[in-house]
């Protein structure tokens, strides 16, 4: 029992010495990563990595657009991993500045099409060469709706839209030719939106019975066909004129630490841990190693990239602005007095923004629409009444909006249920008049917790027995608000929740932007 009692310290002490020799300890270098937000399935890898190599990595995750931004701004980072670095790389050519000090590409996953398979299988679309024309007439004519994700939020969206603008075009994208016909009808068949590639994975599934499809990653369709959730395996769909594959290119952006970052790259792409990658999430690189059987045996061809990013820009602006259906947004906004001072001060800026104002590469996509439909609905111990523009660019619509701002008072109570209650029987009146598939979402803002008219429970009875379609709430915590609750709202709704207090409220509200 003696020698037991000295060995286990022994054995203690060796086990910490390992440790800290294999790179464990926490002398090693700490990278600082800004990431896209799909590569948050890499996390459970990231104590291997550190274990192996002794690097710690500490992900900040952002969408391509927005990271691109915030690089540009000046924001340190060590290291980037988006699911590309092409819009990156012309922006630094734009500006002259060297974002970019190394680059290597760890894993891939081009940006396919999934259709459900009985649908696929009658359209001779599963085992069959189907062209850019195909899909976009088979949506031109009501036969197939699909979700996509917001081009001008998230990758895979923009990725698609890209494909399609290149088999339609027949010729090198330029900012004069963005608007085909095709575009129009492909983008009639756009019905589940949203601002990331992983939420419209998650969206697809809880509203699959509304659309045919979805364009995602291919490593997103592939973990999606294993998902018991899904009612209908989806079989995948590689446009013969050309896909956009996205590279996971690891980024260097701090020389002075090229050699972690060497160390970093060369771990991950040993064999081993490509294994690991492929079977965390679906992308595999390595030549040296097998793919699983399922990925498609598929010849891939690749559409050429947008040479500038004026063309790029002008892609995204006519898809937004002139392509895709227009929808309604409704503005739930708290004006009880606690919002007075700072808090409606921000809020303001924000709104302002959204009408064009907000020139950053982020604030002109997430500005309002051409022909979208804008709701605002303010509140304080009740609803207030809702104001409705149908957005333009014309200055006297500009200048009501701005007046329509700049006139929000903070006074009295918080009746957060009642203006829900008021903005879904609002929405529903649209809904009638232009139909089921008309895109409607309400944002609800709010920097304290209910404390007039009906309650949370009274609302939750409401909102059960009406059953609004399709109708999410997006909401968005500021101040003092109560966190539990405004996530509860955007679960029941099927909206999602947003914090404004780590973020500002114009960065919360851009984000929503990508979900309308």
């Amino acid at each position: 029992m003696a020698k037991l009692k000295y060995l286990i310290p022994v054995l203690a002490i060796l086990a910490l010495a390992n440790w800290f020799f294999v790179g464990g300890g926490t002398d090693g270098p700490v990278l600082r990563v800004l990431a896209g937000s799909e590569l948050k399935d890499v996390q459970p890898l990231l104590e291997q990595i550190r274990r192996e190599t002794g690097i710690r990595l500490e992900f900040q995750f952002t969408g391509t657009l927005d990271g691109a931004e915030a690089l540009a701004a000046g924001e340190a980072y060590d290291l980037a991993w988006f699911s590309h670095a092409k819009y990156l790389s012309l922006l630094q050519e734009k500006t002259g500045q060297r974002y970019i000090k190394g680059a290597e590409r760890i894993m891939t996953s081009p940006v396919v099409l999934g259709v459900k398979r009985s649908l696929g299988e009658r359209l001779g679309w599963c085992d069959g060469q189907v062209s850019w024309r195909d899909i976009a007439a088979k949506a031109a004519a009501g036969e197939f709706r699909f979700a996509m994700s917001n081009p001008a939020a998230s990758n895979s969206g923009f990725s698609s839209v890209v494909a399609a603008q290149v088999a339609f075009s027949g010729e090198a994208l330029s900012v004069e030719n963005v608007d085909p016909s095709e575009m129009r009808q492909l983008a009639q068949g756009h019905k589940l939106r949203s601002g990331s590639s992983g939420w419209l994975a998650d969206l697809y599934l809880r509203r699959q019975d509304e659309t045919d499809g979805i364009f995602n990653y291919e490593s997103v369709l592939l973990a999606l066909n294993r998902n018991p959730q899904l009612k209908e395996k989806l079989c995948l769909v590689y446009p013969a004129e050309g896909i956009v594959t996205a590279d996971y290119p690891l980024l260097l952006l701090d020389e002075a630490q090229r050699e972690a970052y060497q160390k970093l790259v060369d771990f991950l792409k040993t064999p081993e841990m490509q294994r690991q990658l492929m079977a965390s999430g679906w992308r595999p690189v390595s030549a040296q190693v097998a793919l699983s059987a399922e990925f498609p045996d598929r010849l891939i061809l690749e559409a050429p990239f947008p040479a500038t990013v004026e063309v790029i820009d002008a892609i995204l602006f006519a898809y937004l602005d002139r392509q895709l259906q227009p929808g309604f947004a409704i503005y739930v906004i708290d004006t009880s007095g606690s919002m007075s001072g700072e808090g409606m001060r921000q809020l303001k800026a924000t709104l302002h923004g959204l009408t064009g104002k907000d020139s950053s590469i982020t604030g002109q996509f997430a500005r309002y629409r051409q022909g979208e439909r804008i709701g605002f609905l303010p509140f304080a111990g009740k609803p207030k009444g809702l104001q409705t523009w149908d957005f333009s660019q014309d200055p006297a619509l500009l200048a009501q909006l701005a007046q329509a701002i700049d006139g929000l008072k903070a006074k009295g109570g918080t009746a957060i249920f009642d203006a829900l209650v008021q903005a879904y029987e609002l929405a529903a009146i649209e809904r009638r008049k232009q139909g089921a598939d008309y895109p409607i979402s309400l944002v609800l803002m709010s920097d304290g917790s209910n404390t007039s008219g009906r309650d949370e429970e009274a609302f939750q009875r409401w909102f059960e027995q009406h059953r609004p379609q399709n109708i999410p709430v997006f909401s968005v915590t500021f101040g003092n608000a109560d966190q539990g609750q405004m996530q509860r709202i955007a679960e029941l709704t099927g909206g999602r929740s947003f914090d404004g207090r780590k973020h500002s409220l114009s960065q919360v509200f851009k984000k929503i932007r990508g979900y309308q």
